[in-house]
């Protein structure tokens, strides 16, 4: 077992948990934050991708000891008052969502990426998601989504 303290989208969290736990299962079992979905769980598809100190990881590779005093940024952070973030709209907006059960980690990826450039070039978008594995949209409504984030009507 181990004491873990860190932050989850702003919030300070003190948790006891087994040192074996991945941020994914802390995120989803012990924190009840269900966004955060599990693929592949080796780090190959990006559905769980959440913001960790700023950038964006695959929670099913952090263990748990790797989560000590950390900032985690899940996707139930995007929406405020339920309120869409800009990025989720625009996500709607372009048709970037079919099944949704890659958007959560899409998501993540795009906003770490923005928050470091809000104005990215296609070549950036495209690197920023080439962790994120999507089956339905062809990536192109989804990368048409983050380009053009701040051009919504």
């Amino acid at each position: 077992m181990i004491d873990l303290k860190f932050k989850v989208n702003g919030k300070k969290i003190n948790i006891k948990v087994d040192d074996s736990l991945r941020l994914l299962d802390i995120l989803r079992d012990e924190l009840d934050l269900t966004g955060t979905k599990e693929g592949c769980g080796i780090g190959e598809c990006g559905a769980c991708t959440v913001i960790m100190n700023g950038e964006a990881v695959n929670s099913c590779l952090i263990l748990a000891e790797q989560v000590q005093n950390a900032e985690i940024e899940t996707v139930e952070n995007l929406e405020k008052d339920e309120v869409l973030s800009k990025l989720q709209k625009s996500f709607l907006e372009h048709g970037a969502i079919q099944c949704g059960f890659c958007t959560p980690g899409m998501l993540m990826s795009a906003k770490a990426l923005l928050d470091k450039n809000p104005n990215p070039a296609m070549e950036e978008i495209k690197t920023a998601l080439e962790g994120n594995l999507c089956r339905c949209t062809g990536y192109v409504p989804i990368i048409e989504a983050v380009k053009n984030i701040n051009n919504l009507t």
